[in-house]
């Protein structure tokens, strides 16, 4: 049974996080808060600046989702990866105020009959929105359980109708240091990207999403919008994207450019295949004491491993 302890977004993450990023002032503020040392009030700048009125959207309940405890929102909008405004976890909560979501253009192009560049509120407008409750487990060793507001990618694919030629699907995300102070470092190689095979994009749970908990997504959590591929690590859930392209070669990622051993192109949830560093067979919920198994694919085997049919995992990973 679950034990539960508060705040939900304190909990620290010393098994789990790369050694070069853990032992940092924010991750041990967390840890202090956690063992009741320090007031929870210390983070009270991030979840403020999380809480900030965001406007509200209309959607109908999607499919797939889980019936597990969704994680409180101050722990969706305050424990982020989003290294473009900082390698610790509060960081995207306390810097991310300087991007600027609106206006907003979305290009879809490559090897498409019909590329676009969307306006992103116009966008938000003529799709019919959902919302789908949808694990999310990072290659760290945590997980949360999040409501997101979003339509599935495939809606858009269709609309600019991929060509035969068509074999895979990039992303790229807004590169601007001036809105995202932390491209000013070399920490990764911006703009960050990512890559889905065409038929993982255009499978019905990848959402292109734009709001959480009935609201347009918070900065931190990747406003404008952003990719939400629930059984794969969060790492390939790319965030303020501004770029979409279909191409018939399998493109560049960011992490797998970095770290090739240790982020693989496929990046499904496989508690069979450690991280070179850490063991994936184990996480832990943000909300939660104990840890709990890794389910493969994040729990959604059913509708996805027929994907991978015949593909040794251990290979691509």
């Amino acid at each position: 049974m679950p034990i539960h302890i508060r705040p939900d977004y304190s909990l620290p993450e010393r098994e789990a996080t790369p050694e070069a990023l853990y032992l940092n002032r924010r991750e041990w503020l967390a840890g202090m808060i956690a063992a009741g040392l320090l007031p929870a009030s210390a983070l009270a700048t991030a979840v403020e600046a999380a809480a900030a009125p965001l406007a509200k959207l209309n959607a109908k309940p999607g499919p797939f989702s889980t019936d597990e405890e969704k994680t409180p929102l101050k722990a969706v909008t305050t424990y982020n990866n989003f290294y473009e405004f900082g390698t610790d976890k509060g960081d995207p909560a306390e810097n991310a105020h300087s991007l600027r979501p609106r206006p907003w253009t979305l290009a879809v192009e490559g090897l498409v009959d019909k590329p676009q560049r969307f306006d992103v509120d116009k966008l938000i407008k003529a799709m019919p929105l959902e919302e789908r409750i949808y694990r999310l487990r990072c290659v760290e060793g945590w997980s949360m359980v999040i409501p997101w507001v979003g339509f599935p990618l495939a809606s858009l694919l269709k609309a600019v109708e991929p060509q035969a030629g068509a074999r895979y699907v990039a992303f790229t995300t807004l590169h601007d240091p001036r809105q995202m102070p932390g491209q000013k470092g070399g920490v990764l190689q911006w703009p960050y990207r990512e890559g889905l095979r065409l038929d993982e994009a255009m499978h019905p749970l990848t959402l292109l999403a734009v709001g959480l908990y009935g609201r347009a997504l918070p900065n931190q959590n990747g406003a404008p919008i952003r990719l939400v591929v629930p059984w794969k690590y969060g790492f390939k859930s790319i965030k303020s994207i501004v770029s979409i392209r279909l191409t018939d070669k399998q493109p560049a990622t960011t992490w797998s450019t970095m770290a090739p051993r240790e982020y693989g192109f496929y990046a499904n949830v496989n508690p069979a295949v450690s991280h070179p560093r850490w063991s994936q067979a184990k996480e832990r919920r943000i909300g939660e004491f104990l840890r709990r198994d890794t389910l493969p694919f994040n729990g959604y085997g059913a509708q996805v491993a027929g994907l991978y049919k015949g593909m040794d995992l251990r290979r691509f990973y």
